[in-house]
């Protein structure tokens, strides 16, 4: 019987205690079906194993208490209302506090109700739980609420309207039992015994009934094992499709390359010179390139994907660079194009708003062969976009691109190298995770003539000698970047915020050139405003995020982010990364509106370092992977218990595992229930692969 048979499939209406309305908030929470709701694991639990008497515990202690509740009612704030409730246990009393959901618990809790709480001791006017977990337990003997540790579940605003609280959870899968063993397990015996994992059933048993810590770290185990390695068979089976994919080797090396390597107006670096190696071993074997090329903010990426293009033409097929914004595409066609010019190698830009007959004219010479080198946009992957012959991709910033849209760009091809760029570090364990089907290659070095900027966080009340420092800079005939960040749909919008910044920064420098630039902008205005601050006509150039990647202004020796806190850490790097491009010394400030701990430490890390990757483990250790990339695999992150940033040792079993399933039985022919799941999860990832 596989885990997706018909009991498991049944439609969670269905399901005692459950009903139309309940129903239709589960389906809202993406529980559809019995199987569903087995696999929607506890956010966290309470453990009531180690429950304190109010009389014993102290300021900051964890704990969890059980005890009635002796008064309870909302309160009227400056802010707007609160919850409060006094819990009595018979040796004292603690005041539990709600600021957020006040209507919901108003409704959930109610005077004498018995309730067990966890979370931490503060003192204000007494002893107070601010924000606690709880769970409400019955005076009578609920066997749902005998067990010592309980499962408290995640509650969407739709969830708590239908009354589903964490009991009711509880009781409608307890109701379900039976089901439990219909989850037959798709791991292998050989595995599970390997990796020391519990079967599935006990798994998800234990997950929502744990009978001690042991079994639901056990459960947790089996479970996080689960998501990780199906993510790692996906790779891997995608590796190996493309390693059996012919196409034609790139061996060649001409005079063009000499050339452009000896006229070079600096010397690669060593990193630089051990990539190239990789990519042009790589691009010699009978089966395509699938690289991903991972370098800081300026440690020379571009002429790598230059020379490596140039390698590309010399063994007669035509080259596509695509970019995800139009300003970096030109970037890279202004830098393609100063290169290739020397070699009389063609260079077109191909981007969405050209005059229909530039474009009509650029289409008939990439299809006719007469262009060479091709960068562009998504206006690359449209229809009536022909290649003569395709053999060389590069995708750069290729988090921003979907894995259809890649597909789309080489299927314009006969199986083309492919070559992806990266400018934000991805920190090691996210790399194997997220691109375990590519080679990786690292430029760890910065060329040696890059001065390091350097970084200072201020708050709002030392603007005046902010100002002061960037009027100096600007008189020494530098230029200047003020950044505001993309703000909160519930607030004013990004560009009123740009809008405010420029109007307010007009007065503090009156006399100097001042441009606005953001997301909405004309595309006409937006080069033009770009073109003068290349040109040095505008001193201070006001901007929202959109300034994150493919400005180059050598000249622009200040950066200076506003409401800096609201930005992740490789956000802030990409963007510290617009300045520092010339000979002169560059600064990047760091302004800090709203101050607390957590945005202090994560400042600083900035202020302390200029290694991309060390930044962005930080930034994965903070925000997790979710945040981390912005399109770039999103259907990845199927994950709802695994870790990436704290379960190194279950990643580099799931990874042994599957790597070894895949050398075995590259089809997945012998293991039919481990292809099911797979089929079910990551279907549209298959693309390459042939298991069906």
């Amino acid at each position: 019987v596989s885990e997706f048979n018909s009991d498991l499939n049944t439609p969670i209406q269905y399901i005692k205690g459950v009903g139309p309305k309940r129903a239709e908030a589960l389906n809202k929470a993406s529980i559809q079906t019995v199987n569903d709701l087995l696999h929607y694991y506890p956010r966290r639990y309470l453990d009531r194993s180690t429950v304190k008497s109010i009389k014993d515990i102290q300021i900051n202690d964890e704990v969890t208490i059980i005890g009635n509740v002796e008064v309870c009612g909302e309160r009227k704030t400056r802010k707007g209302k609160l919850f409060q409730a006094l819990l009595s246990d018979g040796t004292g009393i603690t005041t539990l506090i709600w600021f957020n959901g006040v209507q919901y618990i108003s409704n959930s809790i109610n005077k004498g109700d018995r309730l067990a709480v966890h979370g931490k001791i503060e003192f204000y006017k007494g002893l107070q739980i601010v924000h606690p977990d709880y769970d409400k337990l019955d005076s009578d003997a609920d066997p749902v609420n005998t067990g010592a540790i309980i499962a408290l579940y995640p509650l969407s605003a739709e969830l708590k309207r239908a009354k589903m609280e964490h009991r009711s959870f509880r009781r409608i899968i307890n109701s379900i039992d039976s089901f439990f063993v219909s989850a037959t397990d798709y791991l292998n015996e050989s595995i599970t015994k390997d990796v020391g994992l519990i079967t599935l059933r006990r798994a998800l048993k234990g997950i929502h009934f744990p009978k001690s810590k042991s079994s639901l770290v056990a459960s947790v185990k089996r479970l996080k094992f689960d998501e990780h390695f199906f993510l790692q068979l996906l790779m891997f089976l995608r590796k190996s499709s493309f390693e059996k994919i012919g196409t034609k080797s790139l061996t060649k090396s001409g005079p063009q390359l000499d050339i452009i390597i000896d006229e070079l107006e600096f010397e690669l670096t060593a990193a630089q010179k051990k990539v190239i190696k990789e990519i042009k071993n790589d691009m010699a074997k009978h089966n395509p390139m699938n690289r991903l090329l991972q370098g800081d903010v300026g440690s020379g990426k571009t002429i790598v994907a230059i020379i490596a293009a140039v390698t590309a033409v010399t063994n007669g097929v035509q080259v596509a660079i695509m970019a995800p914004t139009e300003i970096l595409a030109q970037q890279h066609y202004k830098s393609f194009t100063k290169q290739l010019n020397k070699v009389h190698i063609n260079c077109a830009l191909l981007v969405g708003k050209q005059k229909p007959a530039d474009r009509k004219k650029i289409l008939s010479a990439i299809e006719n062969g007469m262009i060479n080198v091709v960068v562009g946009t998504h206006a690359l992957i449209q229809k009536d976009v022909k290649f003569n012959n395709l053999g060389f991709v590069v995708v750069d910033e290729q988090h921003r691109f979907g894995v259809v849209q890649r597909g789309n760009l080489l299927e314009k091809g006969l199986h083309p190298h492919l070559l992806a760029m990266t400018a934000t570090p991805i920190p090691r364990t996210m790399a194997i995770t997220y691109h375990g089907d590519m080679d990786l290659s690292i430029i760890d070095e910065m060329p040696k003539d890059r001065l390091a900027v350097t970084t200072k966080v201020v708050d709002k009340n030392r603007m005046v000698k902010v100002y002061k420092f960037i009027i100096n800079e600007i008189a020494a005939g530098r230029q200047c970047m003020v950044v505001y960040p993309l703000v909160e749909e519930t607030e004013k919008s990004d560009l009123a915020a740009a809008t405010e910044g420029f109007e307010y920064l007009e007065k503090q420098f009156s006399g100097l050139n001042i441009g606005l630039i953001h997301g909405r902008i004309k595309k006409d205005d937006k080069d033009g405003i770009m073109e003068n601050f290349a040109k040095n006509e505008i001193n201070i150039l006001v901007a929202t995020t959109v300034i994150e990647v493919g400005i180059d202004v050598p000249n622009a020796s200040v950066m200076l982010i506003e409401h800096a806190e609201r930005f992740g850490l490789t956000q802030l790097h990409q963007l510290r990364g617009r300045v520092g491009r010339g000979s002169n010394k560059s600064y990047c400030i760091l302004v800090e509106r709203n101050v607390t701990p957590m945005s202090r430490r994560r400042l600083t890390i900035m202020e302390n370092t200029n290694d991309g990757f060390i930044i962005a483990d930080e930034d994965l250790k903070m925000r997790g992977p979710g945040k981390y990339f912005s399109t770039e695999q999103s259907g990845f992150f199927r994950h709802k218990i695994a870790d990436i940033v704290n379960d190194g040792p279950i990643i580099r079993k799931a990874r042994e595992a599957a790597k070894k399933i895949v050398k075995m039985d590259p089809l997945l022919k012998k293991h039919f229930l481990m292809k099911e799941r797979l089929l079910k999860e990551y279907a549209q990832y298959l693309d390459t692969v042939n298991i069906t």
